[in-house]
């Protein structure tokens, strides 16, 4: 059953720079009263830019015919036609270059709320295997799984990871969609240095480097459709397929909500439970969606809609052999964007609800 711990109240986090003061201050007398951690997500943010501007700018957002085709993204879209939407690559580019970085860049920031509860997935995986050394431990690898996830969710997770030190990790992203290629150029863009200059000097082409290395960041598609995934799949997904146990980031972006309509309260109840059942102890469960989202089912003759964390709380309070921890959960943040943003169109401040869980299962019996 399910278990609260912490209701945090809906609060705005810290985002983007501190705006420039219109005293007549010098540029560099306003960036030093940026503090350190503004500073560095401004980096962040701009770093993430850079990759969809790399990848998408000069195809893209550049075509004849990109704002054609991004209406008639926008009209499948609005008319629910999510097979046509996502049916075919040029329209997952437009898709990714248009949408994809301002979700890209809050994800990342979502992330780094948590990074707390993250370490500690990282700080049992140590644990587990032992310290080579006694003043330092082992690298640690996040193994996350993302459901209903692609060129967004890649970006965060590389982005955020390369902030961590002695930190890589393993993505398994999951969607529907054909989003394999968009992933791919996503992923080079963000493992491979960008372009320097023929005649950059030595000391330019030293300072250039990609934003994470391959080294330090795997990254694996599958289109699956999860509401018919059954639970010897996600287990082996889970990596609790008997050949290990610990514990893995699962993340659902924007995608509960739409589970909860194309496949109703029964499909997605029963992909939860197969999640549940397979999912390592000590694992997170991170919910990102739509403020304010509902779901609508039938009961009886009567058609009624639900809150869909409300939802989601119900189906992992009925849960058997798996304690779901709420850690956090907030109903409306903001993400805004920084406050000069170098992309070529414009993008959108975007608001959005969180829940955290944590799952906990009794141990094994027969052990030693």
């Amino acid at each position: 059953m399910a278990k609260k711990t912490q209701n945090t109240k809906s609060k705005t986090p810290r985002q983007g720079p501190v705006p420039q003061s219109s005293s007549g201050k010098a540029p560099q007398q306003a960036e030093e009263a940026v503090s350190p951690q503004d500073a560095a997500t401004r980096r962040q943010h701009a770093a993430i830019l850079e990759v969809f501007r790399r990848v998408f700018g000069e195809t893209t957002l550049s075509a004849d015919d990109f704002t054609t085709t991004l209406q008639e993204v926008k009209q499948a879209l609005f008319n629910r036609e999510f097979d046509k939407a996502f049916g075919n690559e040029k329209y997952l580019d437009v898709y990714a270059a248009r949408w994809s970085p301002p979700r890209a860049m809050c994800y990342s920031s979502v992330l780094g709320g948590v990074e707390t509860y993250l370490r500690d997935i990282l700080q049992s995986q140590s644990a587990q295997a032992g310290e080579d050394d006694a003043a330092r431990p082992p690298p640690s690898r996040l193994r996350v799984l993302s459901i209903g996830g692609a060129a967004a969710e890649l970006i965060a997770v590389g982005s955020f990871l390369a902030q961590l030190e002695n930190v890589s990790g393993d993505v398994y992203l999951l969607d529907s969609g054909p989003w394999d290629s968009v992933v791919q150029k996503l992923y080079a863009g963000l493992t491979t240095p960008p372009p320097v200059s023929k005649y950059a000097s030595e000391a330019a082409r030293a300072a250039v480097s990609a934003i994470i290395p391959p080294s330090r960041l795997t990254s694996t598609f599958r289109q699956v459709d999860v509401l018919e995934a059954d639970k010897e799949y996600m287990s082996k997904l889970l990596g609790a397929d008997g050949s290990t146990a610990a514990p893995v980031l699962i993340t659902v972006f924007f995608t509960l909500n739409e589970l909860f309509t194309a496949g109703g309260i029964g499909k997605t109840t029963k992909f939860l439970m197969n999640l549940t059942a397979a999912v390592p102890s000590g694992s997170l469960l991170l919910v990102v969606d739509s403020p304010g989202s509902y779901s609508e089912t039938v009961v009886g003759k009567q058609s009624r809609k639900y809150p869909m964390h409300w939802l989601l709380d119900k189906v992992l309070t009925s849960v058997e052999d798996c304690e779901w921890t709420k850690l956090e959960s907030h109903d409306s943040i903001w993400f805004r964007l920084p406050e000069r943003v170098d992309y070529p169109i414009s993008l959108e401040n975007m608001r959005y609800q969180m829940h955290l869980y944590r799952a906990v299962k009794p141990a094994p019996s027969g052990g030693p």
